[in-house]
């Protein structure tokens, strides 16, 4: 079966970082809707002033972060001076797990992407060791549909596995569908899943949804996807709705507020960081 749209999200335009543009598509406000996807950021600008300063040194925990880049290169730099770029393409995971500070700078001519707020279960939250991976397109795998292509960023597609973090699984296929086209793309039965629409107005399951919109889909196994006169790109993501309370100030996500205030407490202590990160597979 099928799943249609049962709630969408618009993306309005917000300044984050030292002053980047970008759209800021869902947050806090919907979690449960959207569980276990927190928040969801996209950036499109060829404005270098818009987005060149970037997000300086910050912390995270409770979370993993995966960015992606259509278009542009973002350098990552983190607490143990690792750093790590990505291009056109391609993507990053960071897990914060206990607690990691990261810096992430775009550049390049323009910059075309999105980036996606994971939660972490509570159970792993202090537990999870911060890591860190660049998803190259050497291991990205490809797939021709009928009028486009689809990219295999993280988890699974039909039969065919790529890159996986170790804690939430993660489906996420950027698609790209020239116009007039007409797709259906398999989704796991059960699982919370969403369709942005990073470029171009796209129909999802039988409804217009116009760019930079995220689309919640309901219940099934696989979503239809129609283009009109024009191409589109298309991001589906797609994971196991946690169903857990959820803490959130700032950049930090947990379970509970007394861990919220706990978070807070470490940063002023200087005890933020709990351990070494494992960055050795970037």
């Amino acid at each position: 079966m099928n799943r249609e749209v049962i709630y969408e999200t618009k993306g309005m335009r917000a300044t984050d970082g030292a002053g980047v543009q970008l759209v800021r598509v869902f947050g806090n406000r919907t979690t449960d809707i959207y569980d276990p996807f927190l928040m969801f950021d996209a950036f499109d600008s060829k404005d270098k002033s818009e987005y060149e300063a970037g997000f300086p040194m910050h912390p995270h925990r409770g979370i993993e972060t995966v960015s992606f880049l259509s278009k542009g290169e973002m350098t990552h730099r983190d607490h143990l001076g690792i750093e790590a770029t990505i291009y056109d393409g391609e993507a990053q995971w960071l897990t914060a797990g206990s607690g990691a500070e990261h810096e992430e700078m775009p550049g390049g001519e323009r910059i075309l992407g999105a980036q996606l707020w994971l939660n972490l279960p509570a159970k792993d939250k202090m537990s999870a060791s911060p890591a860190y991976h660049s998803i190259t397109n050497k291991e990205i795998k490809e797939f021709k549909l009928e009028g486009g292509k689809l990219r295999l960023i993280t988890g699974k597609y039909r039969n065919e596995e790529g890159w996986q973090g170790k804690y939430l699984p993660l489906d996420f296929y950027d698609i790209h569908l020239e116009a007039n086209a007409s797709v259906e793309i398999p989704v796991r039965d059960g699982w919370s899943a969403f369709v942005f629409t990073l470029l171009g107005d796209v129909t999802v399951g039988g409804k217009p949804i116009s760019e930079k919109t995220a689309a919640k889909l309901g219940d099934g196994d696989g979503v239809l996807l129609e283009t009109k006169e024009s191409g589109a790109e298309i991001l589906i993501y797609a994971s196991k709705r946690l169903d857990e309370p959820v803490a959130w100030y700032g950049k930090i996500v947990m379970h509970t507020e007394a861990q919220i205030r706990q978070a807070f407490e470490d940063l002023n202590a200087g005890t933020f960081i709990k351990e070494k990160a494992d960055y050795g597979n970037q």
